[in-house]
């Protein structure tokens, strides 16, 4: 039996273009038929089109007229594959935004970090197939219309026929894809390394010079035991998404500095202008998705008889940076002080 798209461009829409979502519409674009939907804040800095970089490639540039740009819901009407890239606060509005203008077949792909926007998603959606993404590098606007990628890995969903043509697509675009059958303990995985955003927005420095200081790996490796300790109360394993496996990953975080560097050099492998999206977000006033990273982990806890209070403390630090006039520089010792206060 032929696939719907068989003999022709695949569509795809991607709603809450933002730098994640233009940076993997651009480079799908070549091969896809790309509508971007999103804030007017974002999309009129792409009069001239698209510039990507990082990710190992060469940097490229997508003409204006490849791309279809738009702040209207309704452009998902067409699209055999929409992928949603919304912060996680927004992922119930988007799937009110979409209710009733999607195709039947239309699949759904959950981009986000967090682990219950796919849930959310098919909460609103009823009758359509949403998947489960993994989005595992940062992406930064350096410029309007410019995206640059600071780190690696592949992008991850779940596999099966129903990804099938959009895992075509980005392997076609040059994008890294790991089909998954086990995206439940992905997404915790993921959720373990993005604790460090709070860690990082809060020391101010690039991610290669935060990571690379013992007191802020420390506050890292502290929320990441709470983490752990929360799943395993919930009777999840997350996966092993690099050379070791997650419940050695504080350990290797608190070594000295000189030895970490030998022993995960791969991880400080980063472009030197990566900072995480949370201190870009502080950056520009925009509130964060604290709630659904450090908050998550609190929550967690709580439902289990644990507590989290590193989690906790690192949470309120980052509220505080939200506010105006809020602290946004702290030095590793003293982020390290404040994170350990009861």
């Amino acid at each position: 039996m032929s696939h719907p798209t068989e003999g022709r461009r695949l569509r795809i829409a991607v709603f809450g273009a933002g730098s994640v979502g233009c940076y993997l519409g651009g480079h799908l674009a070549r091969h896809a038929d790309v509508t971007l939907i999103g804030r007017p804040s974002v999309l009129d800095g792409l009069g001239e089109g698209l510039t990507l970089s990082g990710g190992g490639r060469p940097p490229a540039d997508v003409p204006r007229d490849r791309l279809t740009l738009t702040t209207e819901p309704d452009a998902v009407a067409d699209a055999d594959c929409v992928l949603v890239t919304v912060k996680s606060a927004a992922t119930a509005a988007a799937g009110r935004e979409m209710a009733g203008r999607l195709r039947r077949d239309a699949v759904v792909v959950s981009f986000q970090n967090g682990l219950h926007n796919p849930r959310l998603l098919r909460d609103g959606l009823p009758g359509t197939t949403v998947l489960a993404g993994m989005v595992p590098y940062n992406v930064s606007r350096t410029a309007p219309g410019t995206f640059h990628q600071g780190t690696g890995g592949a992008l991850m969903l779940d596999g099966g026929a129903a990804s099938a043509p959009l895992v075509a697509a980005l392997t076609a675009a040059g994008l890294p894809v790991e089909p998954r059958d086990d995206m439940r303990q992905v997404q915790h995985a993921k959720l373990l390394m993005n604790l460090n955003n709070a860690v990082n927005a809060l020391s101010g420095l690039p991610l290669r010079d935060q990571l690379g200081a013992r007191t802020y790996r420390t506050c890292l490796a502290l929320c990441q035991e709470e983490a752990l300790a929360a799943f395993a109360a919930a009777g999840v394993r997350p996966a092993r998404l690099g050379p070791v496996p997650a419940g050695l990953t504080p350990r290797i975080l608190r070594l000295p500095d000189a030895l970490f560097r030998r022993i995960a050099a791969a991880s400080l492998r980063v472009d030197e202008r990566a900072r995480s999206s949370m201190w870009d977000d502080l950056e520009h006033g925009r509130a964060t998705e604290i709630g659904g990273l450090q908050g998550e982990i609190v929550a967690m806890a709580e439902r289990h008889g644990l507590t989290a209070p590193v989690n906790a403390r690192l949470m309120a630090l980052v509220h505080e940076a939200e506010r105006p006039g809020g602290r946004r520089s702290w030095p590793g010792p003293e982020l390290l002080r404040a994170v350990r206060q009861r």
